[in-house]
């Protein structure tokens, strides 16, 4: 049997950055300040899933988009949320910022993003599409975090989000721990989603796993118990595609995404719960943002270590080399 920290040895590597010793800036139970970049089709939903949800855990939200009137639009609309009889709920304001603020702040969420291929543009891969263009917002804002020696959490939700994590790394010197890709929450939701419409794939809701990057090297198992690599690699096609099948209908996918790999699982970060996102396995620039469930304990991320049958270790051995080997 292998685990996932055989890809340490495997490439060289004795001691995952991500685990090194950059502690989580808040304990568990402690609330937070959020700072959010940019409210687009997916900022938006995720602000409202943080507010709506995030209560027990978040203080504050700020908010900072390059358009004046969409952030003055959700201060005004996440402000006139409210039970009617009761309060304390909700985290306590959503507060405009300027851009020298940003990371005034315990997570910053990049939701950035240059812009997205149109429903009928044809391009194939729609994430690495958006890559280049990206990769120089998101650098921009790492220098800035280094600039204001950021010492939070730099959440990455924008598209093709593992390398752009890397990318935001290589430009701010900061430590790779504080670095997370928050894309692998709607592969797994999307495996779930399938895992109730088909028989073949129900294992996955009891016994699944997603590994890997949010994009055309991630792995889904259908089980780590009874690994069928026929029908994972069946299910992992589904998943990895379906964001086109929603494309074809006409319409952008983005509301799952915005709340499956951002809000739901950045509030169960802040929780100390399992959840999905990518850290950094490798050392200085020689490693990739891989995705697997890791939960923050005692300030430090802790990366689940499950069996894993060989089948199944190679294709995330693949996955990881890939990743490696392309950023």
């Amino acid at each position: 049997m292998y685990y996932l920290s055989d890809l340490y040895e495997g490439a060289g590597i004795f001691k995952s950055a991500a685990n090194r010793e950059y502690l989580f800036p808040l304990g568990i139970g402690e609330k937070a300040n959020i700072n959010i970049l940019a409210l687009g089709d997916v900022g938006g939903i995720l602000l409202t899933g943080l507010v709506l949800l995030g209560g027990k855990v978040i203080n504050k939200v700020g908010i900072f988009d390059i358009n004046k009137n969409n952030i003055e639009r959700y201060e005004a609309e996440m402000n006139q949320i409210a039970y009617p009889c009761k309060s304390g709920l909700l985290p306590e304001t959503v507060a405009i910022l300027d851009e020298d603020e940003l990371f005034h702040c315990d997570v910053f969420v990049f939701c950035a993003s240059k812009g997205v291929p149109a429903v009928n543009s044809g391009v194939s891969d729609v994430r690495m599409a958006q890559y280049e263009g990206n990769r120089k917002i998101v650098e921009h804002y790492a220098k800035l975090a280094a600039l204001k020696s950021f010492a939070g959490v730099f959440a990455v939700v924008s598209d093709p989000v593992d390398p752009l994590c890397k990318a935001a790394y290589m430009m701010s010197g900061l430590s790779p721990g504080q670095f997370r890709g928050f894309g692998l929450g709607i592969m797994n939701a999307r495996a779930l989603y399938y895992a109730q419409k088909e028989k073949k794939f129900a294992r996955y809701a009891t016994e699944g796993r997603a590994f890997g990057p949010h994009g055309q090297d991630l792995v889904i198992a259908d089980s780590i118990l009874n690994y069928n690599n026929d029908i994972s690699r069946e299910l992992t096609q589904k998943v990895v595609t379906e964001n086109i099948r929603i494309r074809q209908m006409g319409f952008k996918p983005f509301m799952a995404p915005a709340l499956s790999s951002g809000a739901l699982s950045i509030l169960s970060m802040l929780k100390g719960e399992w959840h999905y996102s990518s850290n950094y396995i490798g050392d200085g620039p020689d490693g990739a943002f891989f995705g697997a469930l890791n939960r923050i304990t005692d300030r430090k991320t802790e990366i689940e270590n499950v069996e894993l049958p060989e089948k199944l270790f190679e294709r995330i051995q693949a996955s990881y080399g890939n990743l490696r080997v392309k950023f």
